[in-house]
């Protein structure tokens, strides 16, 4: 007998979001377990460039203030926390998400390891703060909160999907300070040529699907350079793809079988360009 496929439901970006928080790091989703698995490797390369970057603007500038990263879109937390484990330990972590849904699971994973959230770092303090705020890149005016502004490091995994290249780098320009360094992931396109985001909403059982958009490395790249981004490499690599094979299926989950041969990840690092 055949198997019925869910009824599909296209619904604002947010929204979706909201409802997909309940069950977003235990649905078998096998491109966010791809995903952490990337940005574990990722990350001691990026932290090392924005670290070295930032010691020498406060060398040259005579500042000693503490290192701001950003997690943009940074959704359950899933990705800060990684960050938080690579970051020195008097960082500034913020994390920003137009979902409160989000937010809220963000705001339990990151309390549940025992870091203060949305306080004022202590002087002398040798621990990282961690500050979560609510923001839509796709609402306007789009103006980055002050915390978020003057960054020296940003991460945006699995986001540009839902977003205008030129609104992202827009946003993500506001965010940085000169040299500073932006690690992003995506959706591969030869994936997204065939799927894209989505989960069942389990009390419907219906396939609820945000506003997605099939962004080629290509056009992440060239957006990215007319926002004076730069590609720079973190592991030998100006551009890392990944592609599921049969060795991975148990690795990333049963979900990941249907894509055995397709390219559907990719992670570029960009600096932001002086002047």
């Amino acid at each position: 007998m055949a198997t019925s496929q869910p009824q599909i439901k296209y619904m604002d970006t947010v929204e979706a979001y909201d409802k997909w928080a309940e069950v977003y790091d235990t649905d078998g989703n096998f491109l966010q377990a791809l995903d952490t698995i990337e940005m574990r490797s990722l990350l001691p390369g990026f932290m090392a460039r924005v670290v070295e970057e930032r010691s020498t603007a406060n060398a040259s500038s005579g500042s000693t203030g503490p290192l701001k990263l950003v997690d943009l879109g940074c959704g359950t937390g899933r990705n800060t926390l990684q960050l938080l484990a690579s970051a020195p330990a008097d960082a500034e972590l913020v994390g920003l998400d137009a979902s409160r849904g989000m937010l809220d699971v963000a705001r339990r994973a990151v309390g549940e390891k025992g870091i203060n959230i949305n306080k004022q770092r202590q002087s002398q303090s040798p621990n990282p703060t961690v500050t979560l705020e609510t923001y839509d890149l796709l609402r306007s005016p789009r103006n980055p909160p002050l915390c978020a502004r003057d960054a020296a490091g940003l991460i945006s995994t699995l986001v540009i999907e839902h977003v205008p290249t030129d609104v992202f780098f827009a946003s993500a320009s506001e965010i940085l300070v000169p040299g500073g360094y932006l690690l992003l992931t995506n959706m591969h396109s030869d994936m997204g040529a065939i799927s894209q985001a989505g989960f069942v909403d389990t009390a419907t059982g219906t396939k609820i699907r945000p506003k997605s958009y099939s962004h080629t490395v290509a056009d992440v790249v060239d957006a990215a350079g007319k926002a004076g981004f730069e590609v720079v490499d973190v592991d030998g690599q100006l551009v890392r793809e990944r592609g599921v094979d049969e060795g991975m299926v148990e690795v990333l989950g049963k979900r990941a079988r249907k894509w055995v041969g397709v390219t559907v990840w990719f992670g570029v690092c960009f600096r932001k360009r002086r002047g």
